[in-house]
């Protein structure tokens, strides 16, 4: 039992020495590491945007980014979502360090062409909101095992699909920060002062 607490007060320890300003919750159970606390990350992925990019993790590398789950013929929450990431994307538009993630789990009939439409009616900037495609099971691995979502067929559900309405807030080491409900814009207020806290935390140390 003793060392049990030892234990502990070594990692609070290290703690408080590897995030002393930070004002953001890392989400994720820590492993203690020489080098301190280490929390999980996003596992690695290959998708493909709207433009027919490979869109990986290095594409993120050095951004701060919010990801999202939605499909095409989604007509619940996917139009309320997309409503407040527009929001978000127009207020960092001109900041290159933040950029925007949003994966179709409907990859049958989410074709390339049709979510560079919806990107064009948007009136977005393919290089600043990545719309993407995969394989179904990696779309859906990603959600479960790296951002803390779900994103599943249901045969009940609208579309016979269902998927979680949270705006996934990951840093820049490719830590999840936060989640956010995508569909309420007093979240996406809140969530909108997170990111400028966390790019001061980030980039102008």
């Amino acid at each position: 039992m003793k060392s049990f607490f030892i234990s502990i007060f070594i990692a609070l320890a290290l703690f408080s020495c590897t995030n002393p300003q930070s004002q953001i919750p890392t989400l994720g159970t820590p492993t203690v590491t020489k080098d301190g606390l280490q929390y999980p990350t996003i596992k690695p992925f290959s998708f493909i945007d709207q433009d027919s990019n490979v869109i990986t993790n290095a594409t993120f590398d050095n951004k701060i980014y919010v990801a999202d789950f939605f499909f095409l013929n989604c007509g619940t929450i996917c139009p309320k979502m997309t409503k407040q990431m527009k929001r978000l994307y127009k207020e960092f538009k001109e900041d290159n360090r933040v950029v925007f993630l949003s994966h179709t789990i409907d990859p049958q009939h989410d074709s390339i062409s049709r979510l560079k439409e919806h990107a064009t009616l948007l009136g977005v900037e393919s290089s600043k909101w990545h719309f993407v495609t995969g394989n179904e099971d990696s779309i859906y691995n990603i959600a479960e095992h790296s951002y803390y979502s779900s994103a599943h067929a249901d045969s009940t559900a609208d579309g016979g699909l269902i998927h979680s309405g949270g705006f996934i807030l990951v840093d820049k080491n490719k830590n999840v920060r936060g989640i956010y409900d995508g569909t309420d814009p007093t979240a996406t207020a809140k969530l909108m002062l997170t990111i400028k806290t966390l790019l001061k935390e980030q980039f102008e140390k």
